[in-house]
């Protein structure tokens, strides 16, 4: 059995019996250097340091090799914890979690914020721009972070991005006897030493205000021109209909502007931007640390080769390419069953594939017009954008 077991800044003092036998038991103990030398005397097991990196430990412990072993977390292991990977590894029928408060949830005390209205990003093992995506006048968020100057980056990119007047309170050893509070703004944190183990709380002001609804401006990406514009992309994405942990494909991705508002309309899914040109990898990479979802994955390649292995998505837009002879039977034959396919073209070769696509396959073909008033000469008309067609398209679920 493993015993995942919260622990505060408080050390052995704020532990509660169930957590003290298991430690007193345990032949093998695990935890950060700082967390082992909290425990006391009581604590005969073997004890290790978590490695840098920690899959082999992980896959060691989970393999039930050294019988009972207790493993140290901070606060809730199940809130961004390591409790979270071994349950994933061991099964839960395996992991016994013993949680402390959070620090989250003691960042919202301290502070007198309702824990139901405030929005957790974790910087942890992730760039600090991992925040942008929060950034939202009004919004309060508590972050994650490590190292002494983990403030400190979150600070630079809250004043890189006109937030620095948001205010920005760090909260130091949580729960322990050496608490501390510092309460300042972004623009005056940018080169602020804390201790090591700290939370920032983060009350956001001024900057950008940018929706996660599908529809971001044009000018919030960088582009060569190779962008699915505006109004199109709110409807595409919208049909697209991010759902939980799914997987998107972004097959001739451009300037990634598709996969990156699939990311930004929901925390938890997935995506891959699949572009040939190395130029627009580079900046589509670019796209996705400026707005917030750095876990965007570019594969450099071109569609359908670049697809062979790649996991199964649940949703795929092609936006290029899409005459390339094999591409869209490619990624049809790879969406999974119940998957959304969406294809927009707005050339005549393009519109002939997806029609004879839904010919075979189903689904429906929109024409989107859209057109916004310009000048023309003294007056002002209506100056329309390609007419684009696109194919959408669910893939028929097996039954068994």
């Amino acid at each position: 059995m493993i015993t995942v077991i919260g622990i505060g800044a408080d050390g052995w003092a704020g532990l509660g019996d169930a957590a003290r036998q298991a430690l007193a038991t345990a032949t093998l103990v695990v935890g950060s250097q700082r967390q082992l030398d909290l425990l006391g005397a009581d604590v005969t097991g073997t004890r290790r340091a978590w490695p840098s990196p920690m899959e082999a430990l992980v896959d060691e412990l989970a393999a039930g090799t050294h019988g009972d072993v207790a493993v140290l977390a901070s606060g809730d292991p199940m809130l961004h914890g390591v409790g979270v990977t071994l349950v994933r590894k061991a099964g839960a029928h395996r992991v016994h979690v013993i949680p402390q408060p959070s620090a989250f949830s003691l960042a919202c005390a301290r502070l007198g914020w309702a824990e139901a209205d405030v929005e957790l990003v974790s910087a942890v093992a992730r760039p600090p721009a991992v925040v942008v995506r929060g950034l939202q006048p009004g919004r309060r968020l508590v972050a994650y972070v490590t190292g002494t100057d983990g403030a400190a980056q979150l600070a630079r990119v809250l004043a890189d991005r006109g937030f620095g007047a948001s205010a920005f309170t760090i909260l130091e050893q949580l729960g322990g006897p050496q608490e501390r509070r510092v309460d300042t703004t972004a623009r005056q944190a940018t080169d602020h030493a804390a201790d090591a183990l700290h939370v920032v709380a983060i009350e956001v002001a001024g900057g950008p205000a940018r929706a996660r609804t599908p529809g971001l401006a044009d000018d919030a990406f960088a582009s060569d021109g190779q962008l699915t514009k505006r109004h199109v992309r709110a409807i595409t994405v919208s049909v697209l209909a991010p759902l939980p942990g799914e997987l998107l494909w972004d097959v001739g991705a451009g300037n990634g502007s598709i996969a990156v508002e699939w990311l930004r309309a929901e925390r938890t899914a997935r995506a891959i931007a699949i572009e040939p040109r190395e130029e627009r990898a580079g900046r589509i990479a670019g796209n996705a640390l400026a707005l917030g979802v750095p876990e965007l994955e570019v594969v450099l390649g071109r569609a359908p080769d670049a697809l062979h292995d790649l996991p199964a998505p649940d949703a795929v837009f092609v936006g290029g390419g899409i005459t390339t002879l094999g591409l869209l039977d490619g990624c049809w034959a790879a969406l999974k069953p119940g998957g959304r396919l969406v294809a927009n073209t707005v050339t005549l070769e393009g519109e002939q594939v997806v029609v004879a696509a839904q010919k075979a396959h189903g689904g429906t073909l929109t024409r989107i017009d859209i057109a916004h008033a310009d000048r023309v000469g003294s007056f002002t008309g209506w100056r329309p954008q390609l007419t684009v067609v696109q194919w959408s398209v669910t893939k028929e679920a097996r039954h068994p």
